[in-house]
């Protein structure tokens, strides 16, 4: 059994812009976590209540209902405050994707701070869809970023949607190709990638399940 700290956004807004995390990113990894016995945790910036983006439990993203249905049931409503995580107690780290993850935990020095300790314990490091922008700026002792020179996936830039374009703070992808090995591998219907035997990636909301696969094999070979 594992212990696993599922990170979201606390939400993010201005007049003319608000976003959060993406409901399939949590649900499904959590989902086929618990299912195969491993404990998880959730936590955020601010604790307590995180902001959901809204598009992600529509009926184009979410047809069954399933993630509406777990986010109505309270599952995702109290989170640990990042500063107050020990990461000592966790083996494994999810970033959840969600255009939020840009905003609030990129440059986070708490998540920052929880990752390299998870990472020097030999703990796995995950990232799906707009959450990789963390490992971005987290850097390691020597200064230089967790994924630097490793093959990573995350949300493509020609995939953005035009109306939210305007409001992001940089491009991910244009970030992690000055660093990393990027590849999107756009005709694939899923895609997640391994930078090292620690560190996975995700493309997007639809690889949310193959994150999820990647996980719990990779925990059953521990």
């Amino acid at each position: 059994m594992a212990k696993v700290l599922a990170v979201v956004s606390s939400g993010y807004k201005d007049k003319d812009y608000h976003t959060g995390w993406w409901g399939e990113e949590l649900f499904a990894p959590l989902n086929a976590l618990e299912e195969a016995g491993h404990i998880v945790d959730l936590a955020s910036p601010l604790g307590g209540k995180p902001e959901l983006d809204e598009r992600s439990i529509l009926p184009e993203y979410d047809p069954q209902g399933t993630y509406k249905a777990l986010y109505e049931s309270g599952r995702a409503d109290n989170t640990k405050k990042l500063r107050e995580v020990n990461p000592e107690d966790y083996d494994v780290i999810l970033i959840v994707g969600g255009h939020g993850a840009m905003f609030d935990l990129a440059q986070s020095d708490d998540l920052h701070r929880i990752i390299n300790t998870v990472y020097d314990h030999g703990g796995i490091i995950a990232a799906e869809c707009h959450g990789p922008s963390v490992l971005v700026y987290t850097k390691r002792p020597n200064g230089k970023s967790i994924v630097e020179g490793l093959k990573v996936t995350g949300y493509p830039d020609v995939w953005e949607p035009e109306d939210v374009l305007p409001y992001l703070p940089y491009s991910l992808e244009q970030e992690m190709r000055k660093i990393a090995d990027y590849i999107p591998e756009l005709e694939q219907k899923a895609f997640a990638i391994w930078g090292n035997s620690q560190i996975v990636t995700s493309r997007d909301p639809f690889s949310s399940e193959l994150m999820a696969e990647e996980l719990v094999k990779a925990l059953q070979n521990r």
